[in-house]
Order: structure tokens, then C-alpha cells, then sequence
């Protein structure tokens, strides 16, 4: 009977995955050296500290890695049940730059959220809720993959307001151009078609190619 449950009790611990921690620990020492070489002149300049911006990303890179920790010991399959939720509270927080005293708006665009205390690009959490759903979407309709419309067309179709609000509200289409290469890459993980990314993609570029030489 102990044996048992201590063999349950071992099966329920998740190991660490230690090339992921490093890997996550290198790519994070390295943008926070790139930020302290890209930011020290003008904080200087600014602030009379060469620190000033870089402190900024520290602190927010500790708080990353205790909320790393803190979502890595909670059981995966309860997101998958939050699917909904996630890509709903997702398409608010992008819009919730148009509330007047809210979006920030910097070099003609507004992509970013003023709390006061804090501000924050929400495409950043957005990433987060859609990688979520998707995670949850796919793995549900697992079996639709295969075909045209169940393994391309439907899961694109969640992506259009999504990217709506990022080109035409916050004028980001470097975010926009990410969030569609990890949803691409996480249908084709979960088992979509590659001809479709390829077909389709062709034809977009040749089409796009045309209106160029029209124009010109």
C-alpha cells in the first residue's frame, strides 16, 4: 500500500526541465545586457544614471521568473479549460488602448496601457491568452486537422479580429507578424496541412506582387 502511493506521489511531481530554464536563462541575461547597451546613453543623458532603464527590465525580468515558477507547478489542463476566457479577456485587453486616459499613444500609434503605476503593451499579454486558446482549440479539434477547413480556414478565422485591432487600431504589425508565425507553427505542431501554409501563402505573395507592379 505505500508503495503504492508513494509511486502516485512520484508520478503526480512534474521534473524541471533544465534545457529550457537555461535556455530561458541565457535568452534573458542576453536581452538585458542589450538593453543596457542600447538604453545607457540617453539614460544618461536623461536621468544622470546609466542604470535607469535597465534596473526597469531587471526587476521585470525577476518578476518573470517568479511567475515562471509560480505557472510551471500549476497542472497544465486546467488552461485548457480557460480557452475561452483567455481569448475573450485577449481581444478586450487590445482594445482597451481606445479608452480615453488608457492607451498611450507614442510616434502615431497607441499600443501601449497607462496604469500610473505601470505602463505595458497588451499585445504582450495577449500572446499569452492566445497561445492558450489555441493550445486548447487544436488539441479539441485534433480531429479536423487534416482537412481544409477544419485544419486552416477555422483556426485562421479566430486570428481576424485579433489582427484587426493590432494593424488597424494599434498600427503594430511587428506583433501582429509574430502572433501569426506562432499560431502557424502550433497548427502545423498539431497536425495542419503544410501544403495549405504553402499554397495559400504563395498565392498571397503572388497577388501582392501584382498590385505592386500595377501601382508602380
Amino acid at each position: 500500500m505505500t508503495k503504492t502511493k508513494s509511486a502516485k506521489l512520484r508520478t503526480k511531481e512534474k521534473p524541471v526541465d533544465f534545457i529550457l530554464v537555461i535556455t530561458v536563462l541565457v535568452m534573458l541575461s542576453l536581452g538585458i545586457v542589450m538593453v543596457l547597451s542600447a538604453s545607457s546613453p540617453s539614460a544618461l543623458s536623461e536621468t544622470g544614471t546609466s542604470y535607469t532603464y535597465v534596473k526597469t527590465q531587471g526587476f521585470s525580468a525577476i518578476v518573470g521568473l517568479i511567475l515562471m515558477f509560480i505557472i510551471s507547478r500549476i497542472d497544465y489542463k486546467i488552461y485548457k479549460n480557460l480557452d475561452k476566457v483567455a481569448y475573450v479577456a485577449s481581444l478586450l485587453i487590445l482594445a482597451a488602448v481606445l479608452i480615453p486616459n488608457l492607451g498611450v499613444e507614442a510616434g502615431g500609434a497607441v499600443r501601449w496601457i497607462d496604469l500610473k503605476f505601470t505602463t505595458f503593451q497588451p499585445s504582450e499579454v495577449a500572446k499569452i491568452g492566445i497561445v492558450v486558446f489555441y493550445a486548447a482549440y487544436l488539441t479539441k479539434h485534433r480531429d479536423e486537422l487534416g482537412k481544409l477547413w477544419g485544419g486552416f480556414f477555422k483556426p485562421i478565422l479566430f486570428l481576424v479580429p485579433i489582427l484587426f485591432i493590432l494593424i488597424f487600431v494599434q498600427s503594430h504589425l511587428s506583433a501582429s507578424i509574430l502572433i501569426i508565425f506562432i499560431v502557424a507553427i502550433m497548427m502545423l505542431m498539431a497536425g495542419s496541412k503544410l501544403r495549405y501554409f504553402l499554397t495559400f501563402g504563395t498565392l498571397g505573395a503572388v497577388r501582392r506582387r501584382r498590385s505592386l507592379i500595377y501601382t508602380c
